[in-house]
């Protein structure tokens, strides 16, 4: 294991000097095994959707694939070998995801350090395929990690946490250099939680795929849309991003954060690790496992990442390179990509890509299913769920939310009440406002005046002249009220007219046409002197 580790060590570092000389981006990162095998399970998961099946695929399928891929891309198959049902699209939709994520795997990175020095020292292809394979023996790592009995399930638990929170925090660091490392943002979009589950990430995938785009600059660009762009330029209502508009902005928030410190702070590693162990812990006590592995991910992070630091800093005041810090290389690792942090950016790659060369996980299942809901406590969920670009259709089965909701619906009560019974939940109440009218809508007395007259003897003759004589009143009174407005109208041209005044005085007009009517009769003694004295 020495010899490879200390082959794979220089390989690495020799890459990291020319690798002007076979990449054209500086910032590309590289993916160890456990990344290698993430990635070919989203390939095969995608060649099977276009295959009309699910977005998923089995364990056993991927290791047989892996193992096949290995031998393949290593050069080490036999002449005439039995080939896997759609292994060359596999084999596509690997190099092309590889591709689109600015991205190299080991295998590739070995014929990368080859064409750039041909020495004795190179690592074989067998030797570098027994350690993707996990087959080489590990005596340096802890025996904690690496459990050899069902009776250590305390210690494994333990294990897979620290491994799970490692991980989480290599993906930040990880986003920070290579933005369109899609694996990594797959791995802490919703790590703290934000409520950014399948139906979140699938709605990115889509609006990635649609702007040919990786998955943080598609979400980058949606919130920074609605930051900045205003009415004319901000995401369209029927955007399916604004459903998760909280949980978006927060994480891109929290990863602008990240980048102030690198830029703006002149040792900015230990404040990063720190930002992330900060979010990771908030809310949890010391007790919890998450806890514990994230303090102790942070520790030793924090004092890699100082060694880092004082390796490349004794480099630099060295005389090996010759080249004045006043004029870099044209293809400097800050060659416009960030405004700065250029120091710290060379460390974090030469730490993640220690982190690449680690040996492969013991327990294939558990890398692939993920440790998403021992960091966050969400339900189970894996990469390749969260890759997934499946939207429901119509054929397929609602969720039980859903289904729960429209029963709840179908046996709520259509009857208002007693008294309308014909009124379901679906009609609208227009047809109350009309039955029941306001009372501005209220006709004039008209029927009660007719009612009471109706008591005396001479109903017929006296309902005739009142009913006469309340429409002329009311012929005048509007004509009157008709020239008022008129002369207020042309006084004041641009006023709102006013509202029309009350119908009050109209309803008494019957009662005084029909007393003029009454006073043209001969009257008694003492009649003319009461009738006076009621009217003052």
């Amino acid at each position: 294991m020495e010899g490879i580790g200390d082959q794979l060590k220089l390989m690495v570092k020799t890459f990291r000097r020319e690798r002007h000389r076979v990449l054209q981006s500086e910032r590309t990162t590289i993916h160890g095994a456990d990344g290698m095998l993430m990635v070919l399970q989203v390939a095969m998961a995608e060649v099977n959707k276009k295959h009309g099946g699910e977005f998923k695929v089995a364990l056993s399928d991927v290791l047989m694939a892996w193992k096949h891929l290995l031998l393949d891309k290593l050069h080490l198959l036999p002449p005439s070998p039995a080939r896997l049902e759609n292994y060359d699209l596999i084999v596509e939709a690997y190099e092309s995801f590889l591709k689109r994520s600015n991205t190299i795997d080991l295998i590739d990175l070995l014929f990368m350090y080859k064409q750039l020095r041909l020495v004795d020292s190179d690592p074989e292809e067998p030797q570098l395929f027994e350690f993707l394979s996990g087959n080489v023996e590990v005596p340096e790592l802890p025996v904690s990690s690496v459990p050899s009995t069902p009776s250590g399930k305390g210690r494994s638990c333990s294990s897979q946490v620290k491994m799970a929170v490692r991980r989480v925090f290599c993906s930040y660091l990880n986003l920070l250099v290579n933005t369109k490392n899609d694996i990594a943002m797959a791995l802490i979009l919703d790590v703290p939680s934000r409520t950014l589950g399948r139906q979140a990430f699938t709605d990115i995938k889509h609006a990635a795929h649609n702007s040919n785009t990786s998955l943080f600059l598609a979400v980058t660009s949606f919130v920074r849309a609605l930051q900045l762009g205003g009415k004319g330029y901000a995401p369209a209502e029927s955007d399916p991003l604004r459903k998760h508009v909280k949980g978006l902005s927060d994480f891109v928030q929290f990863v602008d954060n990240l980048e102030e410190i690198l830029g703006e702070i002149p040792d900015p590693g230990a404040r990063l690790v720190t930002a992330i162990r900060a979010v990771l812990v908030k809310g949890r006590s010391s007790g919890d496992a998450v806890y514990a592995a994230a303090e102790e991910t942070a520790q030793e992070l924090k004092e890699r990442i100082c060694q880092l630091h004082q390796i490349q800093k004794q480099s630099a005041n060295g005389s090996g390179t010759g080249i004045s810090p006043a004029r870099p290389k044209v293809y400097a690792v800050n060659h416009a990509t960030a405004y700065g942090g250029r120091d710290t950016v060379k460390v974090l790659m030469a730490l993640l890509d220690e982190e690449a060369l680690t040996p492969p996980c013991q327990s294939k299942a558990d890398l692939l299913s993920e440790d998403q809901p021992v960091l966050c406590g969400a339900e189970g969920t894996c990469v390749l769920t969260l890759f997934s670009p499946e939207v429901s259709t119509g054929c397929s089965p609602e969720p039980l939310k859903n289904r729960v909701q429209s029963r709840l619906d179908l046996l709520k009560p259509k009857i208002r009440s007693q008294f309308a019974c014909t009124y379901n939940d679906e009609e609208l109440p227009l047809n109350r406002v009309l039955d029941f009218p306001s009372t501005s809508q209220v006709p004039t007395c008209v029927h009660p005046g007719a009612a009471l007259e109706q008591r005396s003897g001479n109903a017929p003759k006296q309902g005739a002249s009142l009913v006469n004589g309340k429409g002329t009143g009311f012929q005048m009174q509007s004509r009157g009220n008709k020239r008022k407005q008129l002369d207020q109208h042309g006084g004041s041209e641009n006023e709102p007219p006013e509202k029309k005044q009350p119908t009050r005085t109209s309803v008494k007009m019957p009662g005084k046409n029909g007393s003029k009517a009454l006073s043209k009769k001969k009257l008694i003694a003492g009649q003319g002197k009461l009738t006076s004295f009621f009217r003052v």
